[in-house]
């Protein structure tokens, strides 16, 4: 027969992509009228009946039978000769139906049409994979490692899906090898031509929040409310969690005895050290315990702008900014206030930008980079410290401290 050739690959084409029935019909359908179009000028006289399980395929044309010589339109018309060779007693005006065999379209239109077959396959395809990606948004993934770039890793699911993880999107301590496994959530599908583009993010908030959701079984089963997670990935993260329950401690919940329940989650984000505080709708008793682990001794708001006045003794100061300066933002974003560090019984301090004329600006802007941006807030730290953490020179920090010291001499 014919259109074996072609046919083969039907099931082969159902069986590999998991298309149903019903929808490999249609497409098949669609395929072999495109095809008829460019061929016959049109379909609509033509019936066409596929059995993708078996293989089987006929296409039939119907024309209607005229006298000789009268035909005017050959797709829709068949002479009174031509038709009495297919059969002995057709008469003028009765309808005739004939078999199109493949062969008869031509080689180069049945190659068109396998090419056209496999397109619209994988164009079904895509369309699948997109939507069941689209559906996964923001959720927990697993893929392995199959081709590590510069700027990204390309990641393989179990069902052979690329899915990709840009260079911003991994955690700076992040190093994968080929073949292993990486978790992280679903953080855009895009359609990019026919093709969907899957990124993975281990950098997005909603990574930690799903790494609750699973690690921890209040959070996933909603005797926990996770209200708030903010990120610097990688250094340290601020989660604040809530419970209708109170008879549950959200915060010891999620812990865990001794960080137990909480150690996996942050190893799976390479040490990143995360803080767990309990909401309150009470701002200043929230802002107090966004800034932990530093105790503040009061505190001043300003609703309109948005705005927070914090005090605290001097010893609490460089806990309440942290390494980088990274608490305090972290607070800020979890609380939505701008948060401002005074210490408690400092009567006089002087921005450090007001020695510009005697301290070079990249040695103020070093001193500011880890919360340190008064005349007092340096003067009260040990010199040692401040070398280690701006990574000035020891001299550099002794000529500062000797300038900053002049101004407050008696």
């Amino acid at each position: 027969m014919e259109n074996l050739a072609l046919i083969d690959s039907f099931s082969e084409f159902k069986d590999d992509k998991l298309i149903d029935r019903v929808t490999l019909m249609a497409i098949l359908e669609d395929v072999f009228r495109s095809t008829l179009k460019r061929r016959f000028g049109s379909d609509d006289n033509f019936d066409i009946i596929i059995n993708p399980d078996k293989g089987d395929l006929e296409i039939w044309r119907n024309r209607i039978v005229v006298a000789d010589g009268e035909v005017e339109d050959d797709n829709a018309e068949i002479s009174l000769t031509n038709a009495r060779r297919i059969e002995e007693d057709f008469e003028v005006g009765e309808d005739v139906s004939e078999e199109v065999k493949l062969i008869d379209l031509g080689r180069r239109s049945i190659l068109a049409l396998r090419q056209n077959l496999i397109s619209k396959i994988h164009e079904h395809d895509n369309t699948n994979i997109y939507k069941q990606f689209k559906e996964l948004e923001g959720e927990l993934y697993t893929a392995e490692v199959h081709h590590i770039r510069h700027r990204a890793i390309i990641l393989l699911d179990d069902e052979g899906n690329e899915i990709i993880l840009p260079k911003d999107r991994q955690i700076p301590s992040d190093f994968f090898r080929k073949g292993e496994n990486v978790r992280g959530v679903i953080e855009s599908v895009e359609l990019k031509g026919n093709k969907p583009s899957i990124v993975m993010s281990r950098t997005a908030p909603i990574f930690l929040e799903k790494l609750f959701e699973s690690e921890i079984p209040e959070v996933f089963d909603g005797l926990i409310t996770i209200k708030k997670v903010v990120r610097i990935p990688g250094e340290k993260a601020k989660v604040a969690v809530d419970s209708y329950d109170d008879r549950i401690d959200p915060v010891g919940a999620c812990v865990g005895m001794k960080g137990s329940r909480i150690h996996g989650i942050v190893r799976e984000l390479g040490n990143e050290n995360i803080d767990v505080i309990n909401y309150t709708s009470n701002l200043n008793l929230y802002i107090s315990r966004a800034l932990s682990p530093a105790r503040i001794t009061s505190l001043k708001l300003d609703d309109e702008n948005k705005t927070a006045q914090v005090y605290l003794k001097p010893e609490e100061v460089s806990k309440a900014i942290g390494r980088g300066g990274h608490n305090i933002r972290l607070a800020g974003q979890l609380t939505g206030y701008e948060i401002d560090v005074y210490r408690e019984g400092v009567e006089e301090d002087v921005e450090l930008t007001e020695f510009s004329d005697e301290i070079e600006g990249w040695i103020i802007e070093a001193f500011a980079k880890i919360g340190f941006d008064t005349a007092r807030s340096i003067l009260e730290q040990d010199v040692d410290d401040l070398v280690r953490r701006t990574d000035l020179e020891e001299e550099t920090v002794l000529d500062v401290m000797r300038i900053l010291k002049e101004e407050f001499e008696e």
